[in-house]
C-alpha cells in the first residue's frame, strides 16, 4: 500500500483540457462499477450514488481519498503506477487503459494541428485504387473520412456529394438517413463510431474541429449525446457489419483495419466478403454496375 501511495504526487497542476477529461472519465468508470464487480462485500445499506463511492475506489487502489479526488477533479497528475492501479480497480479494458495513460501524459500520441484536416497519404490512395471487389475508406483524426473508393461508394452512399468539412464518419453516422438504414444494427455500430470518436480525442480534447462536431451532434441527436458522456472508449478492430443494401440485399462483411506506418493517425478500413459466400456474389454483381471513373480514387480532395 505505502508503495503505490508513494508514487502520488501532492501538488496541484494547472488545470489542463486532458486531466479534466481524464478525471470526467474516472468518474463515468466509477459510478458504472458496482460493489460486487469490484470485489466489495454487499451491504443492505443505501448508496446516494450509483457505482462507487470515491473513497471505495482509494481504498481499493490504496491511495487517499483527499488525492483520488483531485484527480477527478483534473487537479493533480497521476504516476503511471497509480493509473496503472487505478485501470485494474475500476475494470478497465486495454483500449481503456491506453485512453487514460496518453490523457494522463504517459505516451506520447502524434501532435495534431488546431484546426488543419488532414491529407491522405499516396499510399492509402494506392491501395484503395487496386481494390476493386472490396469496399475501402481511409479514416483520419476525430473519424475524418480522407478517402474511399468506388466501391465504398457503391455500397454506403457517394461521399462526393458530401461538403469536405462534413465528411466525417461519426457525424454521417448520425445524420444520414441512408447510413442509419444500410446498418442492420445501426444502433450497435453507432454507439462503437462514438467510442472510437472518445478513443481519438485523447490527443487533443479541446480540438476545435472535435467541440464543434460534438456540439452540433448533441444538439441534434439525444443518443449521441447520452452516448458521449458515457465516455465509453474503443479502438478500431476487426467485425462482423451487417448490412440492408438497396439493390443487393442483406450482407455480413468482415471489418479489418490497418494503421498507417507514415502517418499513424491514418487507418485503412476494408470491409471483405467470404470467398464463395452469397455477400461475395452480391460484391461481385454490385461491382459490375460501377461505371469506372476516370480520376480512380474519390478522396477529401
Amino acid at each position: 500500500m505505502h508503495g503505490i501511495a508513494a508514487t502520488c504526487e501532492a501538488v496541484d497542476v494547472r488545470r489542463e483540457p486532458s486531466l479534466e477529461e481524464l478525471g470526467a472519465f474516472l468518474k463515468a468508470r466509477r459510478a458504472q462499477l458496482s460493489p460486487g464487480a469490484a470485489g466489495l462485500p454487499d451491504s443492505t445499506a443505501p448508496r446516494r450514488v450509483p457505482g462507487l463511492r470515491r473513497e471505495e475506489v482509494a481504498r481499493l487502489a490504496a491511495i487517499s481519498t483527499d488525492y483520488y479526488t483531485r484527480l477527478e477533479q483534473g487537479r493533480v497528475q497521476a504516476s503511471e503506477a497509480v493509473l496503472d492501479v487505478l485501470a485494474q480497480v475500476l475494470r478497465l479494458d486495454g483500449d481503456q487503459r491506453e485512453y487514460i495513460l496518453t490523457l494522463a501524459g504517459k505516451t506520447a500520441p502524434p501532435t495534431v494541428g488546431r484546426s488543419a484536416r488532414q491529407e491522405v497519404q499516396p499510399q492509402m490512395r494506392h491501395l484503395l485504387d487496386d481494390l476493386t471487389l472490396t469496399a475501402g475508406f481511409v479514416i483520419g483524426h476525430n473519424t475524418d473520412l480522407l478517402a474511399w473508393n468506388a466501391m465504398a461508394a457503391a455500397l454506403v452512399m457517394d461521399f462526393g456529394r458530401v461538403p469536405e468539412e462534413e465528411r466525417n464518419y461519426v457525424r454521417l453516422v448520425f445524420t444520414e438517413p441512408a447510413i442509419r438504414v444500410l446498418y442492420r444494427d445501426w444502433e450497435a455500430m453507432a454507439r462503437l463510431a462514438v467510442s472510437h470518436l472518445r478513443m481519438d480525442s485523447r490527443r487533443n480534447p479541446r480540438d476545435p474541429r472535435l467541440t464543434v462536431l460534438v456540439d452540433e451532434l448533441s444538439a441534434l441527436d439525444p443518443q449521441f449525446r447520452l452516448w458521449w458522456t458515457s465516455h465509453d472508449v474503443a479502438a478500431r478492430a476487426g467485425g462482423t457489419r451487417l448490412l440492408r443494401h438497396p439493390v443487393v440485399g442483406d450482407l455480413a462483411l468482415e471489418r479489418s483495419t490497418f494503421m498507417c506506418a507514415e502517418d499513424p493517425r491514418q487507418q485503412l478500413v476494408v470491409w471483405t466478403a467470404e470467398p464463395g459466400s452469397p455477400t461475395s456474389d452480391a460484391l461481385r454483381y454490385l461491382a459490375s454496375t460501377i461505371e469506372p471513373a476516370p480520376e480512380g480514387i474519390r478522396d477529401a480532395g
